[in-house]
């Protein structure tokens, strides 16, 4: 392993580079390993946190806590469970703009995040109802963005009204924005739609069948962030949210001639917000069923929001039939909503919306979906002291198969 000293930052790379050389690995600061690895094909930058991230190859078995790679010296693991290493593929064409950091994790004192909202529908409106009762401590602003006549207007007037008795300032002030000016922002939240079945469709997965309409103005919304030169966190809130992930990454790095050239948006930049409500309908469950218990306390979710999901009741007491069938009441309490004559978009808002995105704001873990081997995936992460960084934790093999399987559909998906 080289160390390197390189425009104020600290490189360490297995091959030789045309770098100030370094005697050793330096004590404090971050450390920036070096990769490469075909881009588009996975995360260009992450936290290493511990020593069995320090590879190229990149799959959903990275969920999955295991051996150490071999040959990573001492030091450089021992900095890695320290919080201080951050992985960069050097094979990116702008590989250079992510030494800096990927996304500010910790604010300067008194700064606060800018966030824009796409669409007021029934999520969009909720969403922001949340955001602006529970941002107060993160964000600067609520932007609202709507392309129907005076609705942006009737909910900046509705969310304005909301407050605390002598604390004027205590949640975040609403503004209009137009759509132009979307991407002003350090936050975007896509909740845009073309087409939501309605409460007569209470069959089928009704995620999926959004996916055509509305990976349209995904993609649309990904090259206008390009234009624009966002350098934001790009938010979809929006059905079916892993697939249109993909779209939006994708669309924002292609060219006029439709070639991949990776002058759009990062894949860090890009966050799914589905697999929250995902996680919180599993809890239900568990809740009212003590079969399922041990969710509460030690289960997870994953994957999409959607067919596909899996949800393990237990890490530590797995049980695959009890998993599955958890699973199948999660993946279907959508449509014990539709039977009931509703849309289900209250929960969805909040858990996957208002709720994970201000847990991600703060540093804290939280379910949104990550790119991941060329998919988007949802689990638990965090955005670290240095960088994005998923939870990993020992996965039975039950589950890990489980898992592998939800990867192969999400990327069988055009």
């Amino acid at each position: 392993m080289f160390y390197y000293s390189y425009k104020n930052h600290t490189l360490a790379s297995e091959t030789p580079l045309a770098f100030d050389l370094l005697p050793g690995l330096p004590e404090t600061g971050e450390i920036l390993w070096l990769f490469r690895r075909e881009p588009l094909a996975g995360r260009e930058t992450f936290a290493v946190s511990d020593g069995g991230l320090f590879t190229a190859q990149e799959d959903v078995s990275a969920l999955c806590r295991g051996a150490d790679i071999p040959g990573i010296p001492a030091e450089l693991r021992a900095a890695a469970e320290a919080g201080r290493v951050r992985a960069v593929n050097a094979a990116h064409p702008r590989w250079e703009e992510l030494l800096e950091d990927a996304f500010p994790a910790v604010l300067p004192a008194g700064k606060r995040y800018r966030v824009n909202l796409l669409a007021l529908g029934d999520v969009g409106s909720t969403l922001a109802t949340g955001l602006r009762l529970m941002g107060g401590d993160m964000m600067a602003s609520l932007g609202l963005c709507d392309v129907r006549p005076n609705v942006p207007q009737r909910w900046e007037f509705e969310l304005n009204q909301i407050g605390i008795p002598g604390e004027p300032d205590a949640l975040p002030p609403v503004r209009v924005v137009d759509t132009e000016d979307v991407f002003d922002c350090d936050v975007f939240l896509f909740c845009a739609s073309r087409f939501v079945p309605d409460t007569d469709v209470k069959t089928g997965d009704v995620r999926m069948a959004q996916y055509e309409k509305n990976r349209e103005l995904a993609a649309l919304y990904g090259r206008m962030a390009r234009e624009k030169h966002f350098r934001g966190l790009f938010c979809v809130v929006s059905d079916p949210v892993d697939p249109l992930c993909r779209a939006v990454l994708l669309e924002s790095n292609r060219n006029a001639a439709g070639e991949l050239d990776c002058q759009g948006l990062f894949p860090h930049q890009v966050k799914g917000f589905g697999l929250g409500v995902m996680n919180a309908r599993a809890a239900y469950y568990a809740r009212r069923d003590s079969r399922f218990a041990d969710f509460l306390t030690d289960g997870r979710a994953f994957g999409p929001h959607g067919e596909d999901l899996v949800v393990a009741n237990s890490l530590s007491r797995y049980d695959d039939g009890l998993s599955r069938e958890l699973t199948d009441l999660t993946t279907h309490a959508n449509l014990e909503m539709r039977a009931m004559g509703f849309k289900p978009y209250v929960a969805p808002a909040l858990s996957s919306g208002a709720l994970s995105l201000l847990l991600l704001l703060r540093g804290r873990w939280h379910c949104s979906s990550v790119y991941l081997g060329g998919v988007f995936m949802g689990c638990r992460n965090r955005l670290g002291q240095n960088g994005p960084e998923m939870e990993r934790l020992p996965l039975p093999e039950a589950l890990l198969a489980r898992l592998r399987e939800t990867e192969a559909k999400l990327r069988a998906i055009p």
